[in-house]
């Protein structure tokens, strides 16, 4: 019997209104993460190493950094069919943008009518994680099913942050109600004190996803939505399974990072997720070279930690440091520098995210804050010191102290 055709789409729409000013100009999965990588990069790289071959990406809002950074750096050999194709909404059922992920599809059946699979894999592209997804498509097909969800455990106290799955005591591969948000969940019956919280991945059969993107959008009340009404309208029929991520066994993952999911939607959590990594002992490991995280390699020299003219050493704890890269007599703490940063004289930097292309004048202090690219910090200036001061200068200020400052703005000594 043949293997069956998948074909992968990434929903990478998204607004991102929680991660202004970082989607200021750009779409969310477009937004630098750990240095020398984009957020898509996550999803494109579990489906490549996962088999897939067939994959688009369907954009909408800011598109172009995701659209020229899909085409120059998810270039596959056509020789055998392999594309990673970025495909901006097209307007095929009149002039009207996607209205959600569920429309998104919708508009663009075409692209399934082309490639005619049997299985789509459909995931969300501004999740850190790792994720065989063959496993999941055998657990799908196996189960007869023509919707699957991937869920991940969670403390239950947690439960009003996530798409709750409860299951079927009786059958517990298959969900039996799919809650937004609950204050009330219930446990898991061989883990009380956690809940399966969905990740935004699915799998489905390719003719009952059609058909179910095509009834939803004759409803005038949907919200066409692939979580909030796609999936319920599937566990209502009984034709809902889920499957559990600690059933995915990852190459080259360890007991500390096996499991990682992060949803990075908001401030807090994008920083949070950046700490996660720098650890000598990481909860998420870049460094597995078993199931690699791909993404755009820059013809750019290795980071370089120098003294300064008056004999003081650059140095660097727990942080990651991209190329291009000099670190002049400065101290650079829990912190991630993307490429072709430049810290200077006696400036340091502590629990702080700076992405491509920012300066860091002498004697400046950045702590706990993002810095967005192209970013000038003058000498002897301060942020994240004081969080008045860095609101009066236009900053944004999460309710948590971590400050982020925009692309291209230049800060100076007030």
């Amino acid at each position: 019997m043949a293997s069956p055709k998948i074909f992968g789409i990434v929903l990478a729409g998204g607004e991102g209104k929680r991660l202004m000013p970082l989607t200021a100009d750009r779409a969310k999965p477009a937004v630098p993460f750990a240095g020398g990588y984009r957020l898509i990069d996550f999803a494109l790289s579990n489906l490549i190493n996962s088999g897939l071959r067939q994959i688009v990406v369907l954009t909408q809002y800011k598109s172009h950094s995701l659209d020229r950074h899909v085409a120059e750096t998810w270039r596959l050999s056509g020789l055998l069919g392999s594309y990673v194709a970025s495909v901006p909404a097209q307007q095929r059922l009149g002039k009207r943008w996607f209205a959600g992920s569920a429309d998104a599809i919708l508009q663009s059946l075409n692209l399934i009518t082309d490639e005619k699979p049997d299985i789509i894999v459909v995931v969300g592209a501004d999740h850190v994680y790792r994720m065989d997804f063959s496993q999941m498509v055998q657990a799908h097909i196996d189960s007869g099913l023509g919707a699957t969800v991937a869920a991940i455990r969670q403390p239950i106290e947690l439960s009003d942050q996530f798409g709750v799955i409860e299951v079927d005591p009786a059958k517990p591969d298959r969900i039996a109600a799919f809650r937004e948000k609950p204050t009330d969940a219930i446990g898991l019956a061989d883990s009380p004190g956690e809940i399966l919280a969905s990740m935004g991945n699915y799998v489905f059969d390719a003719d009952v996803l059609i058909d179910a993107v095509q009834r939803d959008g004759e409803l005038p009340t949907s919200g066409h939505d692939m979580g909030g009404d796609i999936i319920p309208d599937f566990v209502a029929r009984g034709a809902a399974g889920v499957y559990d991520l600690n059933r995915n066994d990852v190459p080259g993952s360890t007991d500390r990072d096996r499991f990682y999911w992060r949803d990075v939607g908001t401030i807090e959590s994008f920083f949070e997720a950046h700490q996660d990594l720098i650890s000598a002992l990481p909860v998420f490991n870049l460094y597995n070279r078993e199931w690699p995280i791909y993404s755009q390699q820059l013809n750019s020299p290795p980071a370089k930690f120098v003294r300064d003219g008056k004999g003081a050493l650059g140095t660097a704890i727990d942080s990651i440091v991209s190329l291009g890269c000099v670190v002049s007599g400065a101290h650079l703490e829990r912190s991630v520098l993307g490429p072709w940063t430049n810290v200077e004289s006696g400036a340091q930097v502590v629990d702080t995210v700076v992405f491509e292309r920012t300066r860091i004048g002498e004697g400046a202090t950045v702590r706990r804050a993002i810095l967005d690219k192209d970013v000038v910090v003058e000498p002897g200036a301060t942020i994240g010191v004081d969080a008045e001061l860095d609101r009066s200068r236009g900053f944004t200020v999460t309710p948590t102290g971590i400050t982020v400052v925009g692309k291209g703005v230049t800060v100076t000594v007030s």
